[in-house]
């Protein structure tokens, strides 16, 4: 059995992105405490648009040149101490610029498929290219910024360019219809590997690529009104670390997940850590799943998460807790 622990590593998108310390450096020092206690490591997944943008404006503001060289020094003792390091992609840097004192978030080409299949070449090699440079090591797996990876056919091409073969972005039923994001993952295999070739969706026996999606767990209306009422007056060990806001969902899929039981992916992130260990108890019956994805964003874990991760952690610490590279021997 693999678990995996996986960090989308990256700001805020919505009209406050946050401070990089408050809502990537922090949380993710607090992070490492509980995973070092305990030998664990985790794969994060590294917005690399954000690094482009960090290097493009650090050279005229002394305060972005800070930033860039704590993201720096964060990420070289990731990599150096076993954590691994892979390919996150959040193509609305291509648009956003940092003015005064803050960043200018523009998400009018949030998902990828907003872009060029040309443009989408590019990008992808840039992306890739930021961060071997910065850890001296190619990354392999993908995630797709905001689960966007529909439809595949428009990124295909680029990741095998760039030698990018395992994606984890998908989920059980994950679907989402806003003005920023669109996905729909009805009718994946029910399997926690399996290989693709033109749609992740669709198994293929001798495929390029190869999915690990992220484990979910089946939840109802009265979680999300709970997860709702602990954020908004919960105690100080429910609050989020970040301090910016997020892009908004549609407000039809927001209805759903209030009025009907939904497909969540298992997460570190805040109240939703509370089932980490009923999703794992769920997986562990089906005997043909190896690996367990947990997802997680430093910017959105809280006291009680951390605190919930822990003891997950020890609760499982006899099973094989390892990385993308480590499970693949890369």
């Amino acid at each position: 059995m693999n678990i995996f622990l996986t960090l989308d590593y990256e700001l805020f998108f919505g009209n406050n992105c946050g401070t990089q310390e408050k809502s990537i450096v922090s949380p993710t020092k607090r992070l490492l405490e509980v995973l070092n206690k305990y030998g664990v490591k985790a794969s994060f997944f590294v917005d690399a648009g954000y690094l482009l943008k960090l290097k493009e404006f650090r050279k005229s503001n002394s305060t972005l040149e800070l930033d860039y060289q704590a993201l720096f020094k964060q990420l070289m003792l990731l990599s150096e101490t076993g954590h691994d390091i892979q390919l996150h992609i959040h193509p609305h840097w291509e648009d956003s610029y940092f003015e005064g004192a803050t960043w200018v978030i523009d998400t009018s080409r949030y998902k990828i498929h907003d872009f060029s299949y040309e443009e989408v070449d590019g990008l992808v090699r840039r992306y890739k290219q930021v961060l071997t440079d910065l850890i001296d090591k190619e990354p392999f797996a993908y995630r797709a910024g905001g689960w966007c990876i529909q439809p595949f056919t428009h990124l295909k091409s680029a990741l095998k360019l760039n030698n990018i073969w395992l994606d984890s972005t998908l989920y059980q039923n994950g679907k989402n219809n806003s003005a920023t994001h669109y996905f729909n993952f009805k009718g994946m295999p029910d399997k926690s590997l399996w290989r693709f070739e033109d749609d992740p969706l669709h198994e293929t026996e001798h495929g390029y690529f190869t999915e690990i999606p992220i484990s979910s767990y089946r939840v109802s209306p009265l979680f999300f009104w709970k997860m709702v009422f602990y954020k908004k007056l919960g105690s100080g060990k429910h609050k989020s670390f970040g301090d910016g806001s997020g892009v908004g969902g549609s407000g039809l899929d927001k209805l759903r997940m209030l009025t009907r039981f939904t497909n969540s992916v298992v997460s570190v992130d805040g109240y939703k850590a509370s089932y980490l260990q009923a999703a794992y108890r769920q997986f562990l019956k089906k005997c043909d799943h190896e690996n367990f994805v947990i997802i997680g964003h430093p910017k959105a874990m809280s006291e009680y998460s951390l605190e919930k991760l822990e003891q997950f952690i020890k609760l499982n610490i006899s099973n094989n807790f390892t990385t993308f590279s480590n499970a693949f021997g890369v």
